[in-house]
């Protein structure tokens, strides 16, 4: 897929490493557990938006925007690295905070909270959980244009068909470094949640050999929801690329590690962040990350992999939604 003719700002200097979890493989037993590390990427904090946002803050610009609007949760990292993309680009950014019964919504809350001030966002307005999240973001769009200003609104987790592209950009990168490793990555493990990097490695993927072998470890739906909104989404961006889509097998959706829903912790999370930080020092965040590494160890003690297979797991940054649960992770340590 040539991506070439799709306008793209860059935040990122260099490719991000793949790493070798060596003690992690250890303790594991098995099998080869390999880290690519999107949380090192640029922009604030860095996260796996920031690949998105380098296409959708393009298009923003080529559509003469001055202000981005977006939306997530009250510690979105979505929000947090959109807002750092409006800076970046000299662009006013308004976000929309959905509130959940778990996460309520704390002007002085550290993590990503502390980062939308700290950065100056325009506007922030909280909403109670289930409401109309599009329609609060036309709301404010709306204002906007009253002002005789141009808004920009980007799709929870910058899941579209444009901020897709950003993870079908990191499946060539994937291919790129893994050849130069001499390395064949045998299952590709990814936190599934707004659906476009999952969407995006199925898509970039596409054509080789690891098409069918990207994995989503589900941190909000169950896998039948998971898998047809992976669908809809590929479905989309396919239509988008003008180019023929993929098989219904290349979808894996694993929707056993959500726990009690979004944002919700669960001991393994707890485990695995614990676990994850004490043999490799790499910190994973509770949302996210967290869960799918739960969701990973858990298949390897099941035995879902062989012993010599080569597994990479997508790490997709938002660390700093750890720092607003420490009581969490403090109270189950051991």
């Amino acid at each position: 897929m040539d991506l070439t003719k799709y306008p793209k700002r860059k935040y990122t200097l260099s490719e991000t490493p793949i790493e070798k979890l060596e003690n992690l493989t250890k303790v594991l037993g098995g099998p080869n557990i390999f880290m690519k590390r999107d949380d090192m990427l640029g922009l604030t904090a860095g996260g796996n938006k920031t690949r998105k946002l380098e296409f959708l803050a393009a298009d923003a610009l080529e559509q003469g925007a001055d202000t981005l609007i977006t939306c997530g949760g009250v510690q979105s990292n979505h929000c947090r690295l959109t807002l750092a993309a409006a800076v970046r680009e000299g662009l006013k950014c308004q976000l929309v905070l959905e509130e959940t019964d778990y996460s309520l919504y704390n002007p002085k809350a550290s993590g990503n909270n502390l980062l939308y001030h700290l950065m100056g966002a325009e506007k922030i307005k909280v909403t109670t959980a289930g409401h109309d999240l599009a329609e609060d973001m036309q709301e404010l769009n709306e204002e906007l244009a009253r002002e005789g200003r141009k808004g920009y609104m980007i799709p929870v987790g910058g899941s579209n068909e444009t901020g897709t592209l950003g993870y079908i950009a990191c499946a060539k990168e994937i291919i790129g470094q893994s050849g130069d490793m001499a390395i064949t990555f045998d299952h590709i493990i990814t936190p599934s949640g707004s659906g476009g990097t999952q969407a995006g490695l199925v898509a970039g993927f596409s054509g080789s050999d690891r098409g069918n072998h990207v994995i989503g470890i589900n941190v909000s739906r169950n896998r039948e929801e998971q898998e047809h909104l992976i669908r809809d989404l590929l479905e989309r961006t396919f239509s988008f690329l003008r180019t023929d889509g993929i098989t219904k097998e290349a979808i894996r959706c694993y929707g056993d590690y959500v726990g009690p829903g979004y944002a919700i912790p669960t001991p393994e999370m707890v485990e695995a962040v614990q676990l994850v930080a004490r043999t490799e020092g790499i910190l994973l965040d509770p949302v996210y990350t967290g869960k799918a590494m739960a969701g990973l160890i858990d298949l390897v003690r099941q035995g879902h992999f062989k012993r010599n297979e080569n597994v990479l797991f997508i790490h997709t940054g938002g660390t700093p939604a750890l720092y607003e649960y420490s009581s969490v992770m403090l109270s189950e340590e051991n």
